[in-house]
């Protein structure tokens, strides 16, 4: 690359495309055609999701500059005065060291989203570059399995796939497992609504959890490995069966490794889109070709597992995690975050939250410092109310409790679970009945039927809560929907039955008020449970006419400036108006 040669990179992970990425890069190739001189790539997502599209322009002395919101319009712009022309088009660049760019990056700690959004996913070379696979290289150097185990106890490394067992432990029973043929497992499930921190790994940076699974196979005995990853993950999919030929043509997968004798390889499995699928000896199943459903344990995977072998497994973050322990040590890992949960832990953050994205953080940050220093709140004048953490197994931790720190026993007191790292941020708009019924259905759906309790217990929770939600709940069903919830919990097999009743007990013990309201005063508060709302606007109005022209069955009335008014007979009940007034002057009634 020549001195004023300049790089464009653009972002083209799965939500870049989504914000249209594929027409700004398909509009720098026809510049570049048409005589432009530049060099193009690509690379994953930085985890600004709320200003995508995203364009690096790297000039030819190494500076970068990152474009935000990038349009077909704007990158036309950004190529003739800035790639030719050598003039940054600054409205458009996002600040990194002061702003709202700034402010969702300054308190993170990148281990395992270090090079997301930075490197060329597709390319090897861009990975070796950073440093990879020479934790793996270290390791085969040293020749030590147990070594490595030690290290990775040292660190405190617990998985970060929801459950927060010690990795280091895991790896142990598989060690000390003396069987001819040993596997490890990735998995890559990732199914709870609101997240998108595996995706995100897995195309951004899928060289980091192979050379992480190569770590634990070689620690733990193992010569092959399984990545179940979802099918609704396409882009995912073809960049880990990519890395993995790429990896196998450098010589860091299959047969006598690096030149030794280790011998280790990859297979991609791709699911059903069975969220069961998620809890690891269902997964198991899976893989063997039968249907997904959880068995009895003990005996566990470490003892018998994948084809009755003793097998490893781990989710995405946590193999991304271990080349970083490895490189830098287990002291410098378990420097970061709290006593018993060191390190740092991937967030998505969605729902009402003004900076969207993904963030990486070190344990021990406060929710309140994620969802308001780092995402912005809700951006807009209402309040955040809640915030949904663990997804359909998680709970619902209120605006009240935003001190509780970021720590795997700390954020089970509150009800929730750590889970794999979904928050979803909720305002006053939400309704937490609503809420607590939305994650059942999703939990009643999933659920494989295998025991009697999740099959029709879930489902008579269900049945409850969508009579409370229409109006036509009783007094009686509240403690009715707990005795349901603690039989689940305590006679299901799996952690889905286990904890499908969680978002219903979070909201019954922080927002039983809205409960009650639902069935003795057939009122939701938050507007959103259609046969108990009435919209009316207040006197508050200005008259900008926006509930009017949004309004989908035409039935607000009113002149520009003036008072307008709901024909009730004509409304819906579907909230539109409420959601688009600029002064809150639309109220519930």
């Amino acid at each position: 690359m020549s001195e004023t040669r300049k790089t464009l990179m653009v972002g083209m992970s799965s939500c870049n495309i989504a914000a249209g990425a594929e027409d700004v890069y398909g509009i720098i190739k026809e510049e570049m055609a048409a005589g432009l001189q530049a060099d193009l790539a690509i690379t994953g997502c930085l985890g600004l999701c709320f200003c995508e599209p995203q364009v690096w322009v790297i000039d030819g002395d190494g500076r970068k500059h990152l474009y935000v919101n990038v349009t077909g319009e704007r990158i036309r712009r950004i190529v003739r005065e800035h790639v030719a022309g050598g003039r940054p088009v600054t409205d458009w660049v996002a600040d990194l060291d002061q702003g709202p760019t700034a402010q969702l990056l300054g308190k993170q700690r990148r281990i395992v989203l270090a090079n997301c959004g930075r490197i060329n996913p597709e390319r090897i070379d861009d990975y070796l570059a950073q440093g990879g696979y020479q934790a793996l290289a270290g390791v085969l150097r040293d020749n030590k399995p147990a070594a490595v185990i030690d290290e990775i106890l040292a660190s405190g490394l617990r998985g970060r796939g929801g459950g927060g067992f010690s990795t280091g432990l895991k790896w142990r029973f598989a060690f000390t497992n003396r069987a001819p043929k040993k596997y490890v497992i990735c998995n890559a499930d990732e199914g709870d609504p609101g997240a998108f921190m595996d995706r995100t790994v897995l195309e951004s940076d899928p060289h980091a959890v192979l050379e992480g699974m190569a770590i634990g196979a070689f620690a733990t005995g193992a010569d092959e490995a399984y990545i179940y990853c979802r099918a609704e993950y396409p882009l995912a999919v073809k960049r880990l069966e990519l890395a993995i030929a790429q990896a196998r043509e450098k010589g860091f997968l299959g047969r006598k490794i690096l030149g030794g004798s280790f011998c280790f390889d990859v297979h991609v499995k791709e699911g059903a889109g069975a969220f069961v699928c998620g809890e690891e000896t269902a997964l198991i199943a899976s893989i063997e070709g039968r249907r997904g459903m959880p068995r009895i344990r003990p005996p566990f995977p470490a003892e018998a597992g994948l084809f009755g072998k003793p097998t490893t497994i781990n989710n995405v973050e946590t193999w991304a995690n271990v080349p970083w322990i490895i490189r830098h040590g287990a002291t410098a890992f378990a420097a970061q975050g709290t006593e018993k949960s060191t390190g740092s832990k991937v967030f998505a953050l969605a729902g009402k939250i003004k900076r969207g994205g993904l963030v990486e953080v070190p344990m021990g940050i406060t929710l309140q410092e994620i969802i308001h220093d780092i995402g912005g709140g809700t951006g807009s004048k209402r309040r955040v109310k809640a915030v949904q953490m663990g997804g359909p197994s998680g709970g619902c931790v209120p605006s009240e409790l935003f001190d509780t720190r970021i720590d795997y026993d700390e954020v089970v007191k509150t009800g929730a679970i750590m889970g794999s790292g979904g928050m979803v941020v909720m305002d006053e708009t939400t309704c937490m009945v609503d809420v607590a019924r939305y994650f059942l259905n999703f939990t009643q759906l999933e659920s494989c039927g295998k025991c009697t309790f999740c099959r029709i217990g879930t489902t008579r929770m269900l049945e409850i809560l969508t009579r409370i939600c229409r109006g036509a709940g009783r007094p009686e069903d509240l403690p009715l929907l707990e005795d349901l919830a603690d039989q689940i919990k305590h006679t299901s097999l799996c952690g889905l039955g286990q904890t499908a009743p969680n978002p219903v007990l979070t909201t019954l013990r922080y927002f039983r008020e809205e409960y009650e309201e639902h069935i003795h005063d057939k009122k939701c508060r938050a507007g959103k449970c259609r046969a108990l709302c009435r919209f009316e606007i207040t006197e508050a109005c200005v008259g900008c006419t926006l509930c009017a022209r949004n309004c989908p069955v035409n039935c607000i009335g009113g002149k520009a400036k003036e008072l307008h008014v709901i024909d009730q007979d004509r409304c819906i009940r579907c909230g539109v108006c409420r959601d688009v007034c600029p002064v809150d002057a639309v109220a519930v009634c």
